[in-house]
């Protein structure tokens, strides 16, 4: 018998006591032992939880329990969970979680303290969807060339509303949130934030970056509107918020943004809450995982596999490497990142702005794919939306900061990127 203890008996950690009980026999005849959850930790004891499994406050009747063999740590955050899964592993004992912003920050030192203990984390990426295993192992014979994914639901489900109803930005943030897609502050899933830690996560396993939130490029979606919808109906793209790893050369890049994408393309067919992974290797090409990125069940559906691999012997290491991988890879500069990109601006509507315009990106090598004009409210001012060939990241960021100060530019410009 195997003994599991939950750090956090919230809406996963219940799903998890719950499906470990419910269908204890067909997990006993795939893991080959019987799994039971000897106990949990909560905060507020009074609130029911709708589990049968004996509840405690203090995360350290789990963590120092010699009966538990298996942690399963589903607190979310960071620092005390950092702490109570160094303990759990230096107590011996195997550990599994589905904590994003832990293995974010944290995953690296998890690893040399686990060394050959198990340290397993397939909910903490997309969900239900085994992205985590797909990369450790269904592709271990492959170089990845790039991983592009719809890792937060929050944001895939308000693009939907926006490209196919018309909703604005505020209504649909605010619908959202009466369905309990978003946060009463969405910050951390409309600003790319959520999306970042399991980037990063996916980039250590296919690359070895050992990079941390702050040092990528990181947008959300609060700027887009409809008349971005309309462009990017107009010339065959989609708009879906990605997060991208991307080998160009000796480096990386790592980014999460709003990016228009052809509508042609498998992810851009992704709609609603779920998510999706695509990732294109060397030998095997482009593979695509979707489903479910949250809820209870299918997070708690994650975990429990991990639970499963760590009963038959099968976790392997936890980043995918036996040993230290000398890749040669290094994480690109936000400023090195190529690729090509929208910009909307409102101008003077007057003869010779376009030339003006074009003359300036000119100078920084930039030069226009597509180009469309709208009228405004204001028949003094045009809006001018257009494409431009590929250029760095650096070289675009000038060339706002230049549009912004001619005269004939009014407002801010909005700008985003396109992958092909």
């Amino acid at each position: 018998m195997v003994k599991i203890g939950i750090l956090g008996v919230g809406t996963v950690g219940a799903s998890v006591a719950n499906i470990l009980e419910a269908n204890a026999d067909i997990i006993e005849a795939r893991a080959g032992k019987k799994i039971v959850v000897k106990s949990g930790v909560v905060k507020n004891l009074s609130k029911d939880r709708g589990v049968s499994i004996k509840l405690s406050d203090n995360p350290l009747d789990v963590v120092n329990d010699p009966e538990i063999d298996i942690v399963v740590e589903l607190m979310g955050g960071v620092d005390e969970p950092y702490a109570l899964v160094k303990q759990a592993l230096e107590n011996g004992k195997a550990v599994v979680t589905a904590n994003k912003a832990l293995l974010a920050y944290h995953r690296y030192e998890l690893q040399e303290i686990a060394g050959n203990l198990p340290l397993m984390y397939e909910a903490s990426t997309a969900g239900g969807i085994p992205i985590i295993g797909a990369l450790r192992t269904g592709l271990s014979a492959n170089h990845i060339d790039s991983i592009q994914g719809i890792m937060n639901g929050t944001c895939n489900y308000m693009l939907t509303k926006m490209i196919n109803e018309g909703a604005q930005y505020d209504e649909i943030l605010k619908e959202a949130q009466e369905l309990g897609y978003a946060e009463a502050d969405p910050t951390f899933d409309v600003g790319g934030f959520d999306a970042s830690h399991k980037l990063l996560i996916l980039a250590s396993i296919a690359y070895g970056i050992d990079a941390k939130p702050e040092d990528i490029l990181i947008e959300g979606i609060e700027n887009i509107t409809s008349t971005d919808v309309d462009f990017a109906k107009e010339f065959g793209y989609e708009i879906k918020s990605l997060g991208i790893a991307k080998k160009v050369g000796n480096g990386v890049e790592l980014r999460v943004h709003a990016t228009m994408i052809p509508s042609e393309s498998m992810i851009a067919k992704v709609d609603g809450v779920m998510n999706a992974v695509t990732v294109i290797g060397d030998r095997v090409g482009e593979t695509m995982y979707y489903g479910p990125g949250a809820g209870g069940d299918a997070t708690a559906s994650a975990v429990i596999s991990d639970i499963v691999d760590i009963v038959r012997g099968n976790q392997g290491p936890m980043l995918g490497y036996k040993k230290g991988l000398e890749s040669g890879l290094k994480l690109l500069p936000k400023e090195e990142i190529v690729t090509q990109y929208y910009l909307r601006l409102e101008v003077d509507d007057q003869s010779g702005v376009l030339a003006t315009i074009t003359s300036s990106l000119g100078e920084f090598g930039i030069s226009i794919e597509t180009m469309l004009q709208k009228p405004t409210e204001d028949e003094k001012i045009a809006k001018l939306l257009f494409t431009t060939h590929r250029c760095k990241e650096s070289e675009m960021q000038e060339a706002i900061t230049a549009l912004g100060k001619l005269d004939v530019v009014r407002g801010e410009i909005a700008m985003m990127r396109i992958e092909k």
